[in-house]
């Protein structure tokens, strides 16, 4: 799913209407249905509804969902911020169709009359549907008076489109000028700020984005930004009735050192329960009981020692390089390692060609010799957190987060390789230049083991589909935060554990981001029934 700017929005708009005859005023009607429809099943329990319009399209988006609500058997409030006389064109036509006599607050006293107040305490629900995509802040006059005087009630709000105040092409993840919101109902496409900023004030959500009629080949984005859970669908299609573990590939997690057996263990667990059909963890020897014990499942390989208890260089020599590599489809390496085993990091990049997922000390490893990485011909995969990836650069991580996005885009191109940059909104950026954002996971996942996790899911998942490793990364980065989502509707961030994850990856694969309503969910998971195949 593709990620517009304001701009390309309203081009998306208007090229449906121009070229494929879909009115605008349809449009409208179908978005206003889309957020009524919206309300009606994730917020059943509430009644009393005060839909805030204000007077452009975003209002007459509200004006269509309070039709739509009253319909429903709600007790619908309109609060129009102006005078009917003020709307226009299809505004002012879903305003004329609306049978609903609206409360008028045309300017900041009209908020303090009895019935404007009447109309915001007693809902139960407040719908914002004041301005929209096409809206710069900042917020003036009545509109920000009644932003302060929702932002300090504790009633659910429900955002049409974005959070009034919200600039649409805003990369922040706060923006304190804004109407705070519970979840949004967006349109056609995500927008730059549902991908990079906190919207909700909670990283669960929910946004979801309502088809209203566009078709796809009106929807152009010039950013090359698409939604990394788009490539979820690659996980959805049902294994064959004759399958074998030989279909779906053979995972070697060469990983560990002395003291250091539970990031092993933890990539090969987590390779192991994202479908990986054989993973064998490969550990130096003196740790190898202790990685073993994760799973039954798990296969071992023991390597040679180095004198600080490192996987060794000697296990690049031929027939040791044969029997550890031979067998694998994937290589994953790094968690666990410590600094000592450069010559063997380095080598094993040199001396294979199968598929590699690189993190942790692997990274490490190669900050001083990224002249090494060249992905042509075979898929590699670095997984760096800030550090790590201000290490590779030669930069410091205050530059890495100012600069995200292009210098990921820049490291993947001129090096061949996809780049999964960890952190608020990972981005995953491949050679050909494009960038997925995942919306998934939580600051619960802020603690040691997370990267280990993600690390086999990679494995797991580029193993099962190698003709489409773009998407089987994507696929990986969306499940893992996703599985930690669902972790936490049981436990609390401060709780949570890395392998915690793991346990509710079942959830997460059996979650369709695409609804029978029609709706994507680019964050958060319903309230209502969960949705499994």
């Amino acid at each position: 799913m593709k990620i517009l700017t304001a701009d390309e929005m309203r081009t998306a708009d208007r090229v449906t209407t121009d070229r494929f005859g879909i009115g605008s005023l349809d449009l409208m009607h179908n978005a206003g249905r889309a957020v009524a429809q919206f309300v009606l099943r994730e917020f059943p329990d509430q009644r009393h509804i005060c839909v805030l319009c204000g007077k452009g399209n975003n209002g007459g988006d509200g004006f269509v969902a309070a039709r739509e609500l009253d319909a429903a058997g709600r007790k619908v409030r309109v609060l129009l911020l102006g005078y009917p006389a003020d709307l226009k064109d299809d505004a002012k036509a879903a305003f004329e169709e609306m049978t609903l006599a609206p409360v008028l607050a045309p300017e900041e006293a009209a908020l303090d009359s009895s019935e404007a107040g009447s109309a915001l305490s007693s809902a139960d629900l407040l719908i914002d549907a004041i301005v929209g995509t096409g809206f710069k802040p900042p917020l003036r006059g009545v509109a920000a008076a009644l932003r302060d005087r929702v932002n300090a009630l504790r009633t659910p709000v429900v955002a049409v489109d974005l959070p009034s105040g919200w600039d649409a092409d805003s990369r922040s993840i706060t923006n304190e000028g804004a109407f705070r919101a519970n979840a949004v109902v967006t349109f056609t496409a995500p927008k730059l700020a549902h991908m990079s900023g906190n919207l909700t004030g909670s990283a669960a959500g929910p946004i979801v984005v309502a088809p209203i009629g566009s078709p796809d080949e009106a929807i152009v984005s010039a950013t090359n930004l698409t939604w990394a859970g788009s490539s979820k669908l690659l996980t959805e299609q049902p294994r064959a009735a004759d399958s074998n573990k030989g279909l779906y590939g053979h995972v070697l997690i060469a990983a560990g050192g002395r003291g250091k057996s539970g990031a092993p263990a933890m990539a090969s667990l987590a390779a192991l329960r994202a479908g990986a059909g054989l993973v064998t963890a490969a550990v130096p020897e003196s740790i190898l009981t202790s990685v073993a014990a994760i799973a039954p499942e798990l296969m071992t390989l023991p390597l040679r020692e180095g004198p600080s208890g490192e996987i060794d260089k000697s296990n690049l020599e031929p027939e040791q390089l044969r029997r550890l590599t031979e067998r694998a489809t994937v290589i994953a390496m790094g968690p666990g390692m410590g600094p000592e085993p450069e010559e063997f990091v380095l080598g094993l990049i040199e001396k294979t060609t199968q598929p590699l997922v690189l993190d942790a000390d692997a990274l490490n490893i190669l900050a001083g010799h990224t002249d090494k990485l060249d992905g042509r011909g075979r898929t590699v995969v670095l997984t760096p957190h800030p550090g790590e990836m201000g290490r590779l650069a030669g930069i410091s991580i205050k530059e890495v987060q100012a600069n995200r996005e292009p210098l990921v885009r820049e490291f993947a191109t001129k090096h061949n390789v996809t780049v999964v940059l960890k952190g608020w909104r990972t981005l995953i950026a491949h050679p050909d230049g494009r960038i997925a954002i995942n919306t998934t996971g939580n600051p619960g996942m802020a603690k040691g083991g997370s990267g280990d996790i993600l690390t086999g899911i990679v494995a797991a998942l580029l193993a099962q589909h190698p003709d489409h490793p773009a998407e089987a990364v994507e696929a990986a980065v969306y499940l893992h935060g996703l599985a930690a989502d669902f972790a936490l509707r049981e436990q609390d961030e401060h709780t949570l554990l890395a392998t915690d994850t793991v346990g509710h990856l079942f959830r997460a694969f059996h979650f369709r981001s695409w609804d029978e309503a029609g709706y994507v969910w680019v964050e958060g998971i319903p309230s209502s029934a969960a949705r499994s195949r």
